[in-house]
């Protein structure tokens, strides 16, 4: 038998749009980089360097760019959720 202890049940996740672009945003670089057959090549080089190296060199300013977007609209979403506009 289960215990009623009369306090309300923790909250189900919300999906919101936010969130889903959150998670959109954290995932594109661990898929860019799992793909490894979509850069596995020389070909295109710049300044001399392999496509191979470089792709993944912008892919860690990518990712930078795209974590910090993702924390950014985590923190609008927290200070919505609890209705407050401090920054």
């Amino acid at each position: 038998m289960s215990e009623e202890t009369g306090a309300n049940p923790p909250a189900a996740p919300t999906v919101t749009p936010t969130r889903v672009v959150i998670g959109l945003c954290l995932i594109a670089p661990f898929v860019a980089m799992l793909w490894v057959g979509s850069y596995a090549k020389v070909e295109p080089t710049f300044i001399g360097i392999p496509f191979f190296y470089w792709y993944q060199m912008l892919w860690v300013l990518i990712s930078t760019s795209l974590t910090m977007i993702a924390y950014k609209l985590w923190q609008r979403d927290q200070r919505a959720r609890k209705g407050g506009a401090s920054a």
